[in-house]
């Protein structure tokens, strides 16, 4: 039971937001898909590509009119869980949320003539609203990522006698230079998350065999999925390592709670696993690997990393949550970087001797269940960036304790929000089994 207004609120927001990012991930990432499919079609006249194409737009626009609603519930959440957070915040991150909403307008309108255009505009200028669809999502998910890099990484005021924001420079979060690297790896993420769920599904089709008709369109599916997957795959450990030396030096007691790490050493050693003990404050049961963790922070093996010590116990993250959540992340995309680079050798062994066989089974069934691991990693890895910032909502600056509605019962509203969000996940859900039955059965119809 859920006693109080602080808990409850977080509850609502976490849910929420992890409702949300799935919309968001597949709004995102799925007109990149349907741009590569559509320009295979208008190239080489595949039809298969087309209803790819054509398949893939119907899931954008449902999952764009999904996550509209949930966007909305969201910012209703902020102005009644969190007042007193907007009451601060809303001059500063004000500006990228209405930037925001201008990169919606223009995905709704390019999405609709996309979406009605097929026959009416030439194939080009069909082809070029799919391209106004795909930068329009990215940019609206890359300015809420402004947002959220300015609550970890608070610039553009000072605080004034009173404790509230003076000198105000709402375009300073603009510039926030923690603001690009979280916006490559958020966006990033969902290309992986997206794409492998996709060569998820259609590796599995292709497992278990069915219409030999379908058999193509599957095929065709699995690599334009990987294709957008695998790229996203190799790039993330790159700017994960970033993200991590610059927790080194401006979010330290972060860093220590992603590793584990309780007390300040040199050497100190990456772990692998584990299980944190606050109370004896030690990381039982980890595989260590002598002074990596220092080397991959500060690029020298004998760094001294600051351990969760040199923190008061009130500032510390929530330690179990941030290690488990950073193990999962990092090994979700270790497995499938190794998955992606099984399936890409397969095809160029395949190309090396003129053989256009069909794909091992145990590569198939590896590529399957591979499907959950992009969104399991995109969720932990939201985890890591907000339970790791704890207990702060705007870094340094508010406590999350703070920051909560004085309303004493908030448990209504998590009542009410949580059953929103469940029906909007039905809904996702039957409409994509509604659209891969009518992917297939379109499937070769050449």
């Amino acid at each position: 039971m859920i006693s109080d207004s602080l808990t409850a609120a977080r509850v609502q927001m976490e849910l929420s937001l992890g409702f949300h990012m799935i919309f968001a991930a597949i709004g995102i990432a799925m007109p990149v898909m349907m741009l590569i499919a559509e320009r295979r079609w208008i190239r080489d006249r595949d039809r298969d590509a087309l209803a790819l194409a054509r398949t893939w737009a119907t899931l954008a626009a449902v999952t764009f009119a999904i996550g509209a609603v949930s966007g909305t519930a969201l910012s209703f959440e902020l102005g009644l869980l969190w007042p007193r957070f907007m009451a601060f915040a809303g001059p500063l991150i004000g500006p990228a949320f209405a930037l925001e909403g201008y990169a919606f307008f223009v995905e709704a309108i390019f999405l609709g003539l996309y979406l009605y255009g097929w026959e009416r505009l030439t194939p080009r200028a069909h082809w070029l609203c799919g391209w106004a669809v795909a930068v329009s999502g990215v940019m609206s998910g890359v300015l809420v990522l402004a947002a959220n890099a300015w609550m970890q990484n608070p610039v553009g005021f000072r605080l004034g006698p009173g404790g509230t924001p003076v000198d105000v420079d709402a375009w300073a979060v603009l510039t926030n230079p923690a603001w690009p690297l979280m916006a490559a790896h958020s966006t990033l993420s969902t290309y992986q998350a997206v794409g492998f769920a996709a060569a998820g599904t259609y590796a599995w089709a292709l497992w278990r065999g069915g219409r030999p008709a379908a058999t193509p369109y599957r095929r065709l599916g699995l690599a334009i999925a990987m294709t957008t997957a695998s790229g996203a795959a190799v790039l993330q450990p790159v700017l994960g390592d970033l993200l991590a030396k610059r927790a080194y030096v401006h979010q330290p007691a972060k860093l220590a709670a992603m590793e584990g790490q309780f007390v300040t050493e040199r050497r100190a050693p990456l772990r692998i696993g584990g299980l944190p003990d606050v109370e004896r404050r030690d990381t039982r049961y980890a595989l260590e690997i002598p002074g990596a963790l220092s080397f991959l922070a500060a690029a020298d093996v004998n760094a001294e990393v600051a351990g969760l010590n040199q923190f008061p116990r009130d500032q510390w993250p929530n330690v179990r949550v941030a290690h488990f959540s950073f193990q999962i992340m990092v090994g979700a995309g270790m497995l499938m970087l190794l998955g992606a680079g099984w399936y890409w050798w397969t095809r160029w062994r395949q190309r090396a001797s003129g053989i256009d066989a069909a794909l091992p089974r145990g590569l198939l069934l590896v590529l399957a269940l591979c499907a959950p691991l992009g969104f399991i990693a995109l969720e932990a890895g939201w985890v890591v960036t907000e339970a790791g910032r704890q207990p702060w909502v705007i870094y340094g600056v508010m406590r999350t304790a703070d920051a909560v509605t004085p309303v004493a019962d908030v448990r209504g509203s998590l009542a009410l929000f949580t059953s929103v969000y469940a029906a909007l996940g039905m809904l996702l859900i039957f409409f994509l089994r509604r659209l891969a039955r009518g992917g297939d059965a379109t499937a070769g119809g050449h």
